[in-house]
């Protein structure tokens, strides 16, 4: 794993920008509707680190379950950490786009698992 944390941004995938030098993944389960794969443009689609399919279904983007949303959430990731080293190390020194297809910009899994990468990063393995 690279030994800084590259800086991480977010960006709905209906809106970002088409070059901008990020790694760009996208992190949505499902693939964002209405947008055809080779118009978005990404690096990689790592849908492994999204919800599970259950967590979703409850927290059906419903503001008021998002700290339940954000604790399961992040006990799913300590399962997936693995992936996560996987991002870091594939984004090397280039700064991370995570993007995802929610209407909510606040309370949507891209925003949580930027929280979870920061919190953890020291930790991650390679």
């Amino acid at each position: 794993m690279p030994k800084h944390l590259p800086k991480i941004e977010l960006a709905r995938a209906y809106h970002s920008p088409a070059t901008d030098g990020h790694y760009r993944v996208l992190v949505d389960r499902l693939w964002p509707r209405g947008i055809k794969k080779e118009d978005l443009k990404f690096d990689v689609w790592m849908k492994e680190l999204a919800p599970s399919t259950e967590l979703r279904h409850w927290f059906n983007h419903d503001p008021a379950r998002w700290d339940d949303f954000r604790k399961r959430y992040f006990k799913e990731l300590e399962d997936h950490a693995d992936l996560v080293s996987e991002l870091l190390e594939s984004a090397g020194r280039k700064p991370i786009l995570l993007l995802y297809g929610a209407h909510d910009e606040e309370h949507n899994q891209a925003v949580a698992l930027k929280e979870w990468i920061e919190k953890h990063a020291a930790k991650l393995k390679s």
